[in-house]
């Protein structure tokens, strides 16, 4: 093989698209793992006595569990590399969701939904450095755009078995065929290649002092994570903190009650729901693809703009103002598209992350502002039961509305990177 990175081929190989597809799929089970218990709420608190309040605190600290996953995994895939951390991330997600369909009580459901989260944190932003780091610039916005595809073929996977095959097998049998997915572990030791650009760093710059979990702690205090702190990074990684923040919040104001919210208080049925879901999904899929064609064609913070105008678009016509359009249903399922289509925003984040910080930080930096926003949504479900209780889930979730177009705005405090190479970020960004 020659001396060429993989980022510098002008044509992709066999190895670009073995890493795409083995990160894509582990995106998709990763995401599937998530969502599945949101369709599964229903019947978990029949089975467990458990009020949507509680179950709210379950889904939410799955969620606050994948911001401590997302800076643990980060900090290991810096220094042990991004195909081990793949596959490590992988079996954690697939045994907490197993794990799940043993709960009996709120307690054993909440740390099985804590082992889910903490795998579910590492996962994306390792394989989103791990496509950042191996595809050519000039196309990262897209392939890491398209790995983002794996979020609504992951929702849709839930949809199916939360919404057809969990009321003929069960929840907890749907929690435990879930562990399939660890198979692909097998295949990523036998067929990824490592990160050259991590290998190239780590040969030349990197001592392994820590070769245990045990030192897990000392190996977090290093300089690794508090580098995201220095002087030199601090205010790229807090702009990129806050603008993860805000789509984030957009994200799960919508969906972490979207199902309850169309069975509930519109009263369609199980199945109904699922359908209408999956719309939006079918939205998201084709969001997520166009966005990186769109971020690399006009640029990163052009195509935030638009595309989450378009999700706060759709929100509000599916909320506040549904029983203007529920008449017409073509109309408001276009709408529920729309929403799915907005958060394509999401294939914006691997991509520009990765151009935002060197080597020695990039998954660290990228993991924690990705998941350290995911677990700020801790909250999420929870404030929209409580505004549930004397308004509607609708209200609750119309705040998402708020938080896209906050994102649309906020991406303009930070650089366009659109076709930076990632060797110029071994100096500070300026």
């Amino acid at each position: 093989m020659s001396e060429m990175m993989l980022n510098q081929y002008k044509k992709l190989t066999n190895e670009h698209y073995k890493i795409l597809g083995l990160s894509w799929a582990g995106w998709v089970f990763d995401f599937y793992d998530l969502i599945l218990f949101t369709f599964l709420i229903i019947p978990i608190g029949l089975e467990l006595h458990l009020s949507n309040v509680m179950l709210s605190y379950a889904i939410g600290v799955s969620l606050a569990a994948t911001a401590v996953g997302g800076v643990i995994f980060g900090v290991l895939s810096d220094r042990y590399g991004r195909k081990t951390a793949l596959q490590w991330t992988i079996i954690l997600y697939s045994a907490g969701t197993l794990l799940c369909g043993f709960a009996t009580s709120l307690e054993t459901l909440i740390l099985f939904r804590i082992i889910t989260g903490l795998g579910v944190g590492g996962e994306w932003a390792t394989g989103q450095t791990y496509i950042g780091e191996t595809f050519p610039a000039k196309l990262r916005g897209r392939y890491g755009s398209f790995m983002q595809t794996g979020a609504p073929i992951g929702i849709i996977l839930a949809s199916v078995v939360g919404g057809f095959l969990a009321p003929t097998i069960g929840w907890r049998e749907s929690f435990i065929i879930s562990v399939l997915p660890a198979i692909m572990v097998i295949f990523i030791r036998k067929k990824l290649p490592e990160s050259d650009v991590w290998l190239k760093r780590s040969k030349s710059n990197i001592k392994h002092e820590f070769s245990s979990f045990s030192s897990l702690k000392t190996v977090i205090s290093k300089s690794k994570f508090m580098l995201l702190f220095s002087k030199e990074y601090r205010k790229t990684f807090l702009l990129a903190l806050i603008l993860a923040v805000f789509g984030m919040s957009a994200y799960w104001f919508t969906y972490s009650w979207m199902p309850d919210y169309l069975h509930n208080e519109k009263h369609f049925s199980l199945v109904k729901s699922a359908l209408w879901v999956i719309v939006t999904q079918v939205g998201g899929f084709i969001g997520y693809l166009s966005f990186g064609f769109v971020a690399d064609w006009i640029g990163r913070r052009p195509a935030y703009m638009i595309y989450s105008s378009l999700m706060a678009l759709g929100l509000v016509m599916i909320t506040v103002l549904w029983d203007s359009v529920v008449i017409y249903p073509a109309v408001i399922l276009s709408f529920m598209f729309l929403v799915g289509f907005g958060t394509g925003i999401f294939g914006g984040y691997g991509p520009l992350f990765s151009e935002l910080f060197p080597t020695k930080i990039r998954n660290t930096a990228t993991g924690a502002a990705f998941n350290l926003a995911r677990g700020v949504q801790f909250f999420t479900p929870i404030i929209i039961a409580l505004i549930a209780t004397k308004y509607s889930l609708g209200v609750g979730i119309f705040l998402a509305a708020i938080f896209a177009l906050l994102t649309g705005i906020w991406v303009w405090t930070l650089p366009e990177t659109k076709g930076r190479q990632l060797e110029d970020l071994e100096k500070p960004i300026k």
